[in-house]
């Protein structure tokens, strides 16, 4: 008997680490190859999986897939394209159990935020209704931190660790330049509901006067005149006020302060920066020169940075799915389950994907300082462990050294052509 085929797809904005996921796939089921014959993986995520577009990894040498693990992006690409109801997207649904037909694929794994939850949980059940019943495990990832059930996202830690060490060099060179020069410093970075990166950059302040000495969070509308008169301060007591901002930073009404007008393919609203709204602010009602930065795709592809609790958690995750898979669970996610005690420990649990699909976990308010500025110690104490271990890649030249696949391309078998 043919043994069944499996495959994986990567969704939505890579990370330093979603590699380490894809790297647990695929060496676990090596090491079951007895139970799985080829791995497939979908060429820019669910797209490759719809138009037939797939990768035989099993072209891959061990060393190129353990090199993964060290390696940032997507290998097989990824996508925005998020699949709606199955009654709206049915020639979708349709296509992905044709094609997963005609490759033998009994078996998807699919490493993504809460849209690929959502996506994964539907394949499982509509494959169900035509017969051809898939088993379907999600792999969380994002670097938002904002999925729910599992302790922390892979993927997070890494960006943590970075805007942490970002905001605190940063600061430095402020501060010596400050007495005449640049006075405010603003750092944005990604955030677009949920505060949990601007709050990792807290971690840098452990002393009175350490920056960041403002974090502004999506949680907390702005509030301009109180924000101004902290950065007043802060310039007058230490010379110099180092700010981090969210992307997703909301007027008092509920709007974002820096919406472009535009949406994503998810139907997100496109957020335009927001770094230098706030740096201008201070200029024009201070008088205070200013530099501000976007952290964008620095902050998600510095694997040269990562966290080594990150890479670790990543791979783990993607190793427990094909286990999941073969002890016959379906339609679950692995997660991180944070153990009791002082010394941080973690471990593998699951959670349903119907229940992880489309919820979002902010910033909760007791991480964040009553004056709405900085983090509590609760937050700090949550976070810490998350950026904690280097896992530097190998460096050669000067330059850290990735891996780029072969990504051999899969014959097609299914006679339809579907454009996305």
């Amino acid at each position: 008997m043919e043994k069944p085929n499996a495959l994986y797809a990567q969704s939505g904005g890579v990370t330093a680490v979603i590699n380490a996921s894809a790297s647990g796939v695929i060496e676990a089921a090596r090491l079951h190859a007895d139970k799985i014959g080829t791995v497939y993986a979908a060429r820019n995520g669910i797209i490759g999986a719809l138009t037939e577009d797939l990768i035989d990894t099993s072209f891959e040498s061990s060393a190129d897939i353990k090199a993964l693990r060290h390696t940032p992006s997507g290998a097989f690409g990824s996508c925005r394209h998020k699949l709606g109801s199955l009654e709206k997207d049915r020639p979708q649904y349709e296509r992905l159990i044709e094609v997963f037909s005609a490759h033998n694929i009994k078996y998807f794994f699919y490493n993504g935020g809460g849209d690929s939850q959502d996506t994964a949980y539907k394949v499982s059940q509509f494959s169900k209704t035509l017969g051809y019943p898939i088993t379907c495990i999600g792999i969380p990832k994002t670097i938002d931190n904002d999925l729910p059930f599992t302790d922390n996202s892979p993927g997070f830690g890494s960006v943590a660790k970075y805007v942490a060490v970002s905001i605190r060099e940063a600061a430095m060179d402020l501060a010596a330049m400050a007495l005449t020069s640049t006075k405010v410093f603003v750092l944005e970075v990604m955030g677009r509901h949920a505060g949990w990166i601007a709050a990792a950059s807290g971690l840098a302040c452990e002393k009175e006067g350490d920056a960041p000495h403002i974090i502004l969070f999506p949680e907390i509308p702005f509030a301009p005149e109180a924000f101004l008169k902290r950065v007043q301060e802060c310039v007058q007591r230490f010379g110099y006020c180092a700010i981090v901002v969210s992307e997703g930073l909301k007027n008092q009404d509920g709007t974002f302060l820096s919406e472009s007008g535009l949406v994503d393919a998810f139907g997100h609203k496109q957020l335009g920066g927001v770094a230098p709204l706030i740096a201008k602010l201070t200029k024009e009602k201070l008088g205070y020169k200013y530099h501000y930065a976007i952290s964008d795709y620095l902050q998600r592809s510095a694997r040269h940075i990562a966290s080594k609790t990150d890479v670790d958690q990543a791979y783990a995750l993607g190793k427990a799915a094909v286990e999941f898979a073969l002890a016959g669970k379906n339609a679950v996610m692995p997660i991180i389950v944070r153990q009791p005690g002082k010394t941080y420990q973690w471990k593998i649990g699951e959670a349903p994907l119907e229940k992880v699909a489309n919820i979002e976990v902010n910033l909760p308010r007791d991480y964040i300082s009553t004056d709405g500025f900085s983090i509590t110690q609760k937050a700090r104490a949550y976070l810490s462990p998350l950026i904690e271990g280097e896992d530097y890649p190998p460096y050669k030249n000067g330059l850290p050294q990735y891996v780029t696949l072969r990504n051999v391309a899969v014959e097609k078998k299914s006679e339809a052509v579907f454009e996305v």
